[in-house]
């Protein structure tokens, strides 16, 4: 089934919503709209700016597809300078194929490498989930290339079944090796690695944005 059509007045229905529940943080994420040229940045492109216009003093994240890999699509998308760019690798390079549709795992760091290249002064997050069978050195393989790729912000969580007909669980990872990623990433130099099981992508994401801003 095609996806629906771009709404024309989302952008500013969205800064609307901004502006009426006074938000302080907004994280603005997308589906992959593959179907589309551009991946759907210039629509976002479009409703970031619509958001900032209406509230000026709201910092605004990006939460984004891999875009297929298109830069000219990113460079549309970090013309509207959000604050934090997030695209997540959602798990360890071997589990890649299983979990993630389409995405690859190198596609995936290119896209942050290039976020970093191109808008410096920006910072650039990343996620992911455990307890899909990966191994301790694999997890901590993936923590090393996102900081290599520019990430100063990274998030691990527990994976959850969200139905019968997704991924099942292979493990529910320990707290104590949450806190043990947590410590390897600090070791390497990641500026801000949230890591536990409740931990989310957007996990306190303006809490974390007001934390990195006062270092």
């Amino acid at each position: 089934k095609a996806p629906p059509p771009l709404d024309p007045e989302e952008p500013e229905k969205i800064a609307e919503s901004v502006q009426e529940l006074g938000l302080k943080h907004v994280v603005i994420t997308m589906v992959a709209r593959d179907d589309l040229p551009d991946g759907g940045a210039e629509h976002l492109r479009q409703i970031v700016e619509s958001v900032r216009a209406r509230n000026p003093e709201a910092t605004l994240e990006l939460l984004i597809s891999d875009l297929e890999g298109n830069e000219e699509a990113l460079k549309c998308l970090l013309s509207s300078k959000p604050d934090i760019f997030n695209h997540n690798v959602e798990t360890v390079r071997r589990l890649t194929p299983r979990v993630r549709h389409k995405a690859t795992y190198d596609r995936t760091l290119f896209m942050l490498r290039r976020a970093k290249e191109l808008a410096p002064e920006m910072f650039v997050k990343s996620g992911l989930m455990v307890g899909l069978g990966e191994e301790v050195h694999e997890v901590e393989e993936t923590i090393r290339d996102l900081h290599s790729a520019g990430c100063q912000i990274i998030t691990i969580g527990q994976y959850l079944q969200a139905s019968r007909h997704k991924l099942r669980v292979k493990e529910f990872v320990h707290p104590d090796r949450f806190d043990s990623y947590a410590h390897y990433g600090r070791s390497i130099g990641v500026a801000h690695l949230y890591s536990g099981p409740f931990v989310r992508s957007s996990y306190n994401a303006g809490l974390v944005f007001q934390q990195i801003n006062q270092k």
